[in-house]
Parts: C-alpha cells; sequence; structure tokens
C-alpha cells in the first residue's frame, strides 16, 4: 500500500492553526508573521511535504470562467451587483457561473464544491444569512482559488472584500430622523452574526449616543425580512405609541413596517418617520416614497470583479489583501419628510 502524502490540511491539523494560514506560509505570504512562517516551513520540511503536483498543474490551466455565490438572485441589490459583474467580467474575457444559495449554509457549500469540480478561475461571493462556518470558503482557497467577498464578508477569512461603509450608512440614516425630531427611534436589525448586521445596529447606536440619547435595547428587534416584519407586527404596533422613528436594516424590512403602521391608522411620516438601507426600486414605488441609504449595488460587482480578476492574473505575485469600502448616500424622501 503507498504510504500517505502528507498535505495542508494534515500540517493544519497537527500545528493546531488553518489550511489557509498553512498554504500562505508555505508561499511566504506577507501577511502570516515571520513566527508562523518558520514553525509551519520547518514542519513541512521535517514531514517531508510536496504540494500536489496534479492540483498546481489543474490550477495552472485557466478555464476564463469566475463562479459567484449569492443569496438571492431575485433580490434587486443582488440583480445589480450581477450587472456590474458581467459588464466588465465579459469586456475582460471572462463568463461568469452563478449559483444561488436562496440564504441556506448547506446549499451554499454545495455551490463551492461545484465551483471548485468545475473548475473556476475564481469565486465571488457573499454570504448566506445561515453561515456561521467557513471550511468550504477555506478549501476553495487551499485549491487556489482566489475569492473576493462583496457585501456580507466573513471577518474570519483573508481574502479581498468589496462593502459599503454599513456603520457610516447606519449612522447618517439614524442622524436624519434625529434632524426632523425623532427622539425614540426603533431599528429592526438583522442577523448579528453577520458583520453587516453587527455594523449597521453599532452605526444606530453611535447616533443616538453623539446626540445625547441613551441606547434602549428594547428598541432593537431583530427583523430583517417581511415575514419577520408581519411575524413581530404585534410587538411593534405596541411600541407604535412610544416611538416616533424606525430605521430598518433593509429596505424590504422598512416596506414592511410602513404597511404595518398604515394598516393600522398609524401615519408615515406625521406619526412615525421610516428610514431603510438599499435603495432598490420598490424605495421609490412604495407609499410613501422611502427615505434610505444607497447601497451602490452596481459599483460593488464592478469593484469586487476588478479585484478578482486582478489576483487571477497575478497568480505567481504574492498577493495583499484588499478591502474597498464604498460610501454610502442618504436618499430623502416623503416617508422622513413631514
Amino acid at each position: 500500500m503507498a504510504a500517505h502524502q502528507v498535505t495542508i490540511k494534515d500540517i493544519a491539523k497537527i500545528l493546531g492553526i488553518s489550511a489557509s494560514t498553512v498554504s500562505r506560509a508555505l508561499k511566504d505570504h506577507p501577511d502570516i508573521s515571520p513566527k508562523t512562517k518558520k514553525m509551519v516551513q520547518a514542519f513541512a520540511e521535517k514531514v517531508q511535504y510536496r504540494p500536489n503536483a496534479l492540483a498546481l498543474n489543474l490550477r495552472r490551466s485557466k478555464t476564463n470562467t469566475i463562479g459567484i455565490i449569492l443569496p438571492e438572485i431575485v433580490h434587486h441589490f443582488f440583480s445589480s451587483v450581477l450587472a456590474g459583474i458581467d459588464k466588465i467580467a465579459y469586456a475582460a474575457g471572462y463568463n461568469v457561473m452563478i449559483c444561488q444559495s436562496s440564504e441556506d449554509y448547506d446549499r451554499e457549500v454545495s455551490d463551492a464544491q461545484a465551483l471548485l469540480d468545475n473548475r473556476v478561475d475564481g469565486v465571488l461571493m457573499s454570504l448566506s444569512k445561515t453561515t456561521h462556518q467557513y471550511d468550504h470558503i477555506r478549501n476553495l482557497i487551499d485549491h487556489g482559488v482566489p475569492v473576493v467577498f462583496f457585501d456580507r464578508a466573513p471577518e474570519e477569512i483573508e481574502a479581498d472584500k468589496v462593502i459599503i461603509d454599513d456603520f457610516t450608512g447606519s449612522k447618517i440614516a439614524t442622524h436624519h430622523l434625529i434632524a426632523i425630531g425623532c427622539k425614540k427611534i426603533l431599528h429592526l436589525a438583522g442577523p448579528q452574526h453577520l458583520s453587516i448586521g453587527q455594523r449597521r445596529k453599532e452605526g444606530y447606536i453611535a447616533a443616538l449616543e453623539e446626540n445625547g440619547f441613551s441606547y434602549n435595547p428594547e428598541y432593537i428587534i431583530k427583523c430583517d425580512t417581511r415575514d419577520e416584519v408581519f411575524a413581530n407586527a404585534g410587538k411593534i404596533l405596541k411600541m407604535a405609541n412610544e416611538i416616533d422613528g424606525i430605521f430598518a436594516v433593509n429596505d424590504s424590512t422598512a416596506i414592511a413596517a410602513m404597511q404595518v403602521l398604515l394598516k393600522n391608522d398609524i401615519r408615515i411620516p406625521e406619526h412615525i418617520s421610516v428610514i431603510g438601507f438599499g435603495d432598490g426600486p420598490n424605495a421609490t414605488i412604495a407609499y410613501p416614497p422611502l427615505s434610505t441609504v444607497e447601497q451602490k449595488g452596481i459599483e460593488m460587482g464592478q469593484e469586487a470583479v476588478k479585484l478578482l480578476i486582478k489576483h487571477i492574473e497575478s497568480e505567481n505575485e504574492i498577493h495583499a489583501n484588499e478591502t474597498k469600502i464604498l460610501t454610502p448616500v442618504l436618499r430623502i424622501r416623503e416617508s422622513t419628510t413631514k
């Protein structure tokens, strides 16, 4: 029986570090500390680690195909990201392969494996709401597939990222509500294991504190879909007599909240002002038209695919990871103007 050939995963398990860290240490990557590089390289030499020549040869064979994993294709924000990606990718001679996770972790894992099996040159990805583990992403990177995240990006993975400044966006939204006279503002929040949910809540809290208002945890409800708004309608209506503003983590949640309030004869913005985050087409056709923060989907897609192509086409060069942060813009409409 042939002896087992030591792999990067074997080294990672023995040393108690991630496989991606081992891979980068062996490549003398600048993001890895000298101490870790020395430890990994010494151990690799001791166990006579050799790179998998077949895998390397496969990775050197380009397919001119970029894989995309996103939560929802029908969502306006993600479809606008796709439009931005496709324009740049097509001009650069790349085809795109699109996978929809449908906000499901297991589906996301399956999508990542499918893209790897189809030997894509790189992957653009936005995490599902149910993703808490990242082995499937590390597996892509360990196989030499560069990954660039957009919008929802894990802090635990070293990779290129393109995001909106969620903290500043939520601050300017909350500042706007305070500027028009709101003093008791409800935040309909996103999942806190995702950085966008965390940062939008943190921006909301920061704006309150900067204006001398104390943060009330009872004024935060985990509620980031239309269905969750309707499920929490009783709770929102119970608070309607004391609050005078709502900042929602996204536009669809904001619009659903307006529908619940209007159905119960609570006028917007006379009784409660409402602001969202996203600025999709529904923001302008909602009643009343929704004030919101523009999320810049097309620009995000363009910047993400530019980073990925740069990574793909400089495969033999040392690549320092980049995080591009887009500046949000406030769009004021009738839902907050009395």
